[in-house]
């Protein structure tokens, strides 16, 4: 299957080896399009996922954020769409993953980092509180054998982090959200942990790219899963910032939690049916206003989408996207920075990872310009920028008790 020309996309891309990709094809052939301006870097690997994925039987459309990155067989930063077909690998194992921003009542230039550093500690490990009832609470499985990893980070790029305002660029939705920019922020960034791996595995294990009818007994276990793994997560990171703030002795509300790993049916006014939405690492962008993360070195930004959604598959960035692959980060750092440098970051952030292969790995080298790929979302039409926040203390993980 070919494609349409570059000239259909939504901006041109610049792809690492310097070269515009070239597609040929008829009108009547599956759109692909990049929301990607030639300022933003783009792997070709990344475009070639994109295009291969988009040839998968019932695929009507694919689109690649400004955050498209590469990943195992998937792109991260896209979102596919089909009309009788939904396929659990586009999803991929951490179903439900996403993020969540609360407003903590922490006052910015109140915190004492020395004494936070030395006091926050756990959030990989087991919740020592009341699972049980936070399980009821939040309407979850009771028998799940997964939920004794509620209220953990995770691995990868999983974190926790104290962000406080940098720039209010829209005062009036700002305030309508009822922010205020003398407060401390917390950014939250997990995930369904091996609840949706598990998922997953079993929805792949005998094809691993095949595609289930929604309304079939496979796909209506699927969608039934794949929901719970969604509320899982949430669950999760509302449990992750409530043991955050508890050891920093304060409480918040949470203002948006976005997930980002999912699928989800919406009406689209171009098209007779609903639409099945697979996101892999996009934002939905049909649920108000949301954080896309940047690196633990560089800016996040709580912007709003705008437009109608339907050339951007209701679907924008979800964070900086990788620039290099894990494990290349200490080849590249290791020789120019200590693990205690990478610990203090250029916007006077410290960071909190005793894992030192982590700590090269989600160096803020290893991502691209977070403000570049939330500019060309706002150069394309697609979002506003309300506020961006600046990265004070970042959790990755403690060292493992022996």
């Amino acid at each position: 299957m070919s494609f349409v020309p570059v000239h259909s996309f939504a901006h041109s891309v610049r792809p690492v080896s310097g070269k515009s990709p070239r597609f040929s094809g008829s009108e009547d052939e599956k759109p692909v399009k990049i929301f990607a301006s030639p300022k933003s870097w783009i792997d070709t690997s990344a475009v070639d996922q994109l295009k291969k994925n988009a040839e998968l039987p019932g695929v009507l459309k694919a689109v690649g954020l400004p955050d498209l990155h590469p990943g195992r067989g998937i792109p991260i930063g896209a979102a596919f769409a089909c009309e009788d077909t939904i396929y659990p690998h586009l999803i991929g194992n951490d179903i439900g993953c996403g993020m969540a921003l609360t407003q903590t009542h922490l006052k910015r230039g109140k915190l004492k980092l020395d004494k936070l550093e030395k006091k926050l500690a756990g959030l990989e490990s087991p919740w020592p509180g009341d699972i049980k009832a936070w399980v009821q609470e939040h309407q979850l499985p009771e028998e799940n054998p997964v939920n004794d990893a509620l209220g953990t980070i995770g691995g990868g790029n999983h974190f926790a982090e104290l962000q406080e305002v940098q720039d209010i660029l829209d005062p009036a939705s700002f305030e309508q959200l009822g922010l205020a920019k003398d407060k401390i922020f917390m950014l939250i960034h997990s995930g369904s942990r091996e609840f949706g791996d598990t998922i997953f595995r079993r929805h792949t294990v005998k094809n691993p790219q095949a595609g289930l009818a929604p309304q079939s007994a496979a796909g209506q276990a699927y969608l039934e899963e794949h929901d719970q793994a969604v509320q899982w997560a949430k669950a999760n990171r509302g449990l992750i910032a409530h043991r955050f703030l508890e050891q920093v002795g304060t409480d918040g509300e949470t203002v948006s939690d976005n997930c980002h790993n999912s699928i989800e049916q919406v009406t689209s006014s171009q098209h007779d049916k609903p639409l099945w939405i697979h996101r892999k690492g996009a934002g939905a962008a049909n649920q108000g206003p949301f954080m896309i993360a940047g690196s633990r070195g560089t800016l996040s930004y709580l912007v709003e989408p705008t437009g109608d959604g339907e050339e951007n598959l209701f679907s924008l960035a979800h964070g900086a996207g990788r620039k290099w692959k894990r494990g290349d980060g200490k080849k590249k750092l290791g020789m120019r920075f200590s693990p205690d440098q990478l610990k203090r970051t250029e916007l006077g952030g410290r960071v909190i990872c005793e894992d030192k292969q982590l700590l090269y790995d989600e160096a803020p080298q290893a991502y691209k310009d977070s403000a570049r790929v939330v500019q060309d979302l706002v150069d394309a039409g697609l979002a506003k920028i309300i506020a961006s926040f600046k990265p004070v203390l970042t959790y990755k993980k403690r060292r493992e008790e022996d």
